[in-house]
């Protein structure tokens, strides 16, 4: 395993836990992720995925980056 291939590994498994925490440990209100935070998470994690072709990775990860800023601004006017 390259150093890139652990770093990825590495970055996969801590995405994941976050996301555990962030379904598991939340308060008695539990609200589910929005759809626009999904694609998010799901982009972003495509980007990891890509990442041996660091343009398209990097995009993504910035798309995904702008996609929950677009929905956490979208939350905070609700």
């Amino acid at each position: 395993m390259s150093a890139n291939q652990i770093f990825i590994l590495i970055a996969i498994i801590s995405l994941a836990f976050v996301a555990i925490l962030f379904f598991f440990v939340r308060g008695k209100k539990q609200k589910r992720l929005s759809p626009l935070a999904a694609i998010s998470f799901a982009v972003v994690l495509a980007g990891l995925l890509l990442f041996d072709n660091r343009i398209i990775g990097y995009s993504f990860i910035a798309i995904g980056i702008i996609l929950s800023i677009i929905d956490a601004m979208k939350k905070g006017n609700q």
